[in-house]
């Protein structure tokens, strides 16, 4: 097994002002439906909750980059961030299969300022 990671932060900030300049176009970009409907559910504190599924998606980028032939093999929609039947994260590949990938691992974490992700994957080989 080879163990894999990632990591991001944000400024919680950036995420706010491109919501707000560009609305459904950025949203739209970045999230998926799922994502944008569970972001929207939280109300005053959405914006905390975009910043970190932005974080996240950067981290699992960084951590399947050298599974990919190309970074662009991988979009914004390939990695989808939703939370589980306890309120745990969890990513699911969308339209982009890793058959080396056996499991993956996502942590977020959001204060006034920053929203911060890791992700560690498992690999075979």
């Amino acid at each position: 097994m080879k163990i894999l990671c990632g990591t991001d932060i944000i400024e919680i900030s950036r995420i706010k002002e491109s919501i707000e300049r560009s609305g459904k176009t950025f949203l739209n970009t970045v999230y998926t439906q799922d994502e944008i409907k569970y972001c929207e559910s939280k109300r005053n504190a959405k914006y905390y909750h975009y910043a970190g599924r932005f974080a996240s998606k950067e981290a699992i980028f960084k951590a399947v980059s050298p599974l990919l032939k190309n970074k662009f093999d991988i979009s914004w929609h390939n990695a989808e961030v939703i939370n589980d039947e306890n309120g745990n994260p969890k990513v699911h590949f969308l339209d982009i299969k890793f058959d080396k990938i056996k499991d993956i691992d996502i942590s977020i974490s959001h204060c006034k300022e920053y929203a911060v992700a890791t992700v560690v994957v498992m690999v075979e080989g």
